[in-house]
């Protein structure tokens, strides 16, 4: 197992037992995990967004911390907050761990996310020229998410 999937699934246990709060020192966690500072970060900033459900606060000074909170917001809710936060453009990449984050949290079936994933690949974007595939891709993903929420 990747540092990082232990560092995921350490917070994620917290995260569970605290009832969805979990508040961490991060030089602690790293200590106790056995890994550098900064792979906390990667850890936070890759796996815990708001796109994937998750709204992380810090403090920084002595008696420093870092809140996770796992948000609940329904399904409607949830498309609207991962669309509102895509912006104007969106690279391949992104939008299939997006979308695989959607079914892993039962925000879209896997139909769904597998039609809006055909959609937006490079295979069916080829015939946009290279600078405006990941504007097009980013206004064909926002439209079918918010079809899918009605």
């Amino acid at each position: 197992m990747r540092i990082s999937d232990s560092v995921a699934n350490y917070i994620l246990e917290l995260l569970n037992q605290a009832g969805g709060i979990a508040e961490i020192q991060r030089n602690e966690l790293a200590s106790f995990l056995g890994c550098v500072p900064s792979q906390i970060n990667y850890v936070l900033t890759s796996r815990f967004t708001p796109e994937q459900g998750y709204l992380v606060e810090s403090r920084r000074g002595g008696g420093g911390y870092i809140r996770i909170t796992r948000l609940q917001l329904s399904t409607a809710d949830m498309i609207m907050h991962i669309v509102n936060g895509v912006g104007e453009s969106l690279d391949s990449a992104t939008a299939r761990a997006m979308l695989g984050n959607m079914v892993e949290r039962g925000v879209l079936d896997r139909t769904s996310a597998e039609l809006i994933g055909a959609a937006v690949s490079e295979k069916s974007l080829a015939a946009v020229p290279r600078e405006l595939r990941d504007a097009v891709r980013a206004m064909i993903y926002k439209n079918m998410l918010l079809v899918t929420r009605r």
